[in-house]
C-alpha cells in the first residue's frame, strides 16, 4: 500500500513541478521580450517578471523538485529491486537533466533581474521546449520500462524536436514580419 501512495504523491509532485517549469520558461520570454518597450512599461515589466518568477521558483518549483524527489525515494525504498532495471537508470539520467535545468532557470532569474542575461527571445522559445521533451521521454520510460520501443523513441524525439524548430521558426519570422509592417505604418 505504501508504493501506490509513494506513487501517487510522486506524480502530484511532477504535475506541480512540470506547471512550474513550463510556466517559468515562458516568463522568460515575456520578461526579454519587455526590453523591447519603452519606459515607464519596460521598467514596470521588468520589476513585475522578476517578482513573479522568484516566488514561482522558491514558493512553488523547488518544494516540488523536493517533493518529487523524496516521494520517488519513498517508491524505491518500497521496491528497491527496481534499481536494478535499465530503464530506470536512464530515467533518473533524464531526472539529472531535468535537475540541471531548473537550476539553469534559477541561474536565469538571476541574470534577468540583473540585466546580464545574454539570451535572447527565440533562443528561450528554444530553451522553453526542453522541459516538454525530457518530460515525454520520462513519461515513456515510466509506462514501457524495458519494453521500450527504442527505434520508435527516437524517431519520435527527433521528429518532435524538429517539429518544435520549425515552429518557433515560423513565429519568429511571423513577429519579425509584424515588427515590420508596425513600423512601416509608423513611418508612413
Amino acid at each position: 500500500m505504501a508504493y501506490l501512495w509513494f506513487k501517487s504523491f510522486h506524480i502530484l509532485g511532477f504535475v506541480a513541478w512540470f506547471a512550474g517549469l513550463f510556466y517559468l520558461a515562458r516568463l522568460f520570454i515575456y520578461h526579454i521580450e519587455a526590453e523591447e518597450r519603452s519606459e515607464p512599461v519596460r521598467s514596470a515589466l521588468r520589476e513585475e517578471y522578476s517578482r513573479i518568477e522568484k516566488l514561482l521558483y522558491k514558493l512553488i518549483m523547488m518544494p516540488a523538485m523536493i517533493f518529487t524527489i523524496a516521494m520517488a525515494i519513498g517508491i524505491i525504498s518500497t521496491e528497491p529491486y527496481i534499481l536494478r532495471e535499465s530503464w530506470l537508470h536512464v530515467k533518473l539520467f533524464l531526472v539529472l537533466l531535468l535537475i540541471g535545468f531548473h537550476f539553469f532557470c534559477g541561474k536565469l532569474i538571476h541574470q534577468l533581474q540583473e540585466d546580464t542575461c545574454s539570451i535572447n527571445s527565440l533562443q528561450m522559445r528554444r530553451i522553453n521546449e526542453i522541459p516538454t521533451i525530457l518530460l515525454g521521454l520520462v513519461v515513456v520510460l515510466a509506462i514501457f520500462k524495458n519494453n521500450l520501443p527504442t527505434i520508435i523513441t527516437a524517431i519520435g524525439t527527433g521528429v518532435a524536436i524538429v517539429a518544435f524548430a520549425i515552429i518557433i521558426q515560423l513565429y519568429a519570422r511571423r513577429r519579425r514580419l509584424q515588427k515590420q509592417q508596425e513600423e512601416l505604418s509608423a513611418s508612413g
